[in-house]
């Protein structure tokens, strides 16, 4: 292992620009470039005030490459010794923040390059043997993308686990259901919550197949063509915790699919956050009064003293935009690009990166509210019960008790929904005299039926919202996603 002596830490610390410059043309372009890029082409081209985050990445891939070609005795082992310990030196700069990144070196990869060079020398130039940055880049990416899709697995099931218990919690609770945001049936809170755990669950399913599809490796592809050196692709793979080799070089450092394709799952689980927030903001309205939003997730008005707003949920609801937004630019990015690399793809992290670290926001704060809201049960049952949410109950009790054909059924139904509306007051609050001088069959026991509690418990198919449904729903899912 390499020890940093003081006076290389000073020197870089205080490397001047125009030696890094030098530099570039010397490490990246060779002897085909006289001299280094114009400023504002450094500008533009250069990507590391954003792809350093791959640092580990292409520290990895590269400590797996100088492994593989020592094996293949494609370099020495003692040349392979010294880039690794001279990459361990450099991740432990990156780390305690005496790394001086140079946009003159363009990217994570030059950067890290040509430190290396620094630290040790003419072997550090054998690295980049049966390599291309096109490869190196893929590899890199493909590893920070699986590293994404692992840490957002882990934030999707605590979310779950969180709605589970609040289900289990709120099993028996009646609530409005809703259609069209008008008053359909009752169900239960712990039934609704269900909802968006099987959704999570879902989203967890799409982690799991980009994950699959994503896990292979680049690493030996080269520029495009692949090389003329018997490297071993297997033992990279292996190594790196691939899969599999890609099997195409011309495909595998042209394609972003597994980048796409994390932001296309990002996108639809931005959307079920982004549902549920809608749901928070609609039910901590004064007008519905269903929730109490936990303080830490709130904000009051400068103006209004009496204000407590959903900031959070609104947030997080705004948010699915941007993820959406970064789905839709970097298909834009890739639709027109012809094989195989191209610098347009230099665009492809920047997005990437960004939803990542708003998903793992977003989910950190509905975690943190459903945490710790309050439902207002009383005011969720008083409700339920108005809108006439127990009239499909009267219509299944007419083909079930009488035998009516449904559409008679919905018909005679509709025809007491109206008449109790005329009378300002519930289905439940008709007189037997009211409902027999529209259907003469209907008996007392029509009244034990439209009560909001058997009209909930008599909910028991499969995936229905019966409070036993509900409980059995829980265990379930615990077993399933936890």
């Amino acid at each position: 292992m390499f020890a940093v002596p003081d006076e290389v830490r000073n020197v870089m610390t205080q490397r001047k620009k125009s030696q890094r410059e030098a530099a570039t043309a010397n490490v990246i372009w060779g002897g085909r470039f006289a001299d280094g890029p114009g400023q504002i082409m450094e500008e533009i081209n250069a990507s590391i005030s954003f792809d350093q985050r791959l640092y580990r990445q292409d520290i990895a891939a590269s400590k797996a490459h100088t492994a593989m070609l020592a094996a293949q005795g494609i370099i020495s082992a003692s040349d392979s010794r010294a880039i690794s310990e001279g990459l361990d030196v450099i991740i432990s700069e990156i780390e305690t923040g005496i790394f001086p990144f140079s946009t003159a070196l363009e990217d994570i990869h030059m950067n890290v390059e040509a430190r290396l060079m620094e630290l040790i020398g003419e072997p550090a130039g054998r690295l980049h043997t049966a390599r291309s940055r096109n490869d190196q880049v893929a590899t890199d990416f493909r590893l920070w993308v699986r590293d994404a899709l692992d840490g957002l697995d882990r934030g999707i099931q605590e979310f779950q686990r969180i709605l589970i218990g609040r289900a289990e919690e709120h099993a028996a609770t009646i609530m409005p259901g809703y259609t069209h945001l008008q008053t359909g049936q009752p169900v239960t809170l712990g039934h609704h919550l269900l909802a968006y755990v099987e959704m999570l669950g879902r989203d967890r399913g799409r982690v799991a197949d980009c994950r699959v599809r994503m896990n292979e490796n680049p690493l030996g592809s080269g520029a495009l063509a692949g090389t003329s050196f018997p490297i071993d692709r297997e033992k990279t793979s292996s190594d790196l915790g691939f899969n599999c080799p890609t099997a195409n070089s011309l495909d595998a450092v042209s394609d972003r699919d597994f980048a796409l394709e994390f932001l296309s799952l990002a996108s639809i689980l931005a959307v079920h956050m982004s549902r549920l927030a809608e749901e928070l903001v609609i039910w901590s309205n004064a007008s519905f009064g269903f929730v109490e939003l936990p303080d830490s997730f709130s904000s009051g008005s400068s103006m209004l003293p009496q204000k407590k707003n959903p900031d959070a949920a609104e947030l997080v609801r705004a948010k699915s935009g941007r993820v959406i937004g970064s789905l839709n630019g970097l298909l834009i990015v890739m639709k027109g690009l012809p094989l195989a690399y191209s610098k347009d793809m230099q665009e492809d992290k920047e997005p990437v990166f960004e939803t990542s670290d708003t998903l793992e926001l977003c989910l950190s704060a509905m975690t943190g509210m459903m945490t710790d809201i309050h439902f207002a049960s009383a005011r969720m049952a008083k409700a339920a019960g108005a809108g006439q949410s127990n009239a499909t109950d009267l219509a299944d009790w007419l083909v079930r008790v009488l035998g009516k054909p449904f559409r008679e059924a919905h018909h005679i139904t509709g025809t007491l929904v109206k008449l109790a509306e005329d009378k300002a007051c519930g289905l439940e609050e008709l007189s037997l005299a009211d409902m027999q001088a529209i259907e003469s069959g209907i008996t007392e026991d029509i009244f034990v039926v439209l009560r909001l509690e058997n009209s909930v418990n008599s909910r028991t198919s499969f995936g229905g919202t019966a409070p036993a449904n509900v409980r059995a729903a829980c265990t379930a899912a615990k077993d399933k996603y936890l």
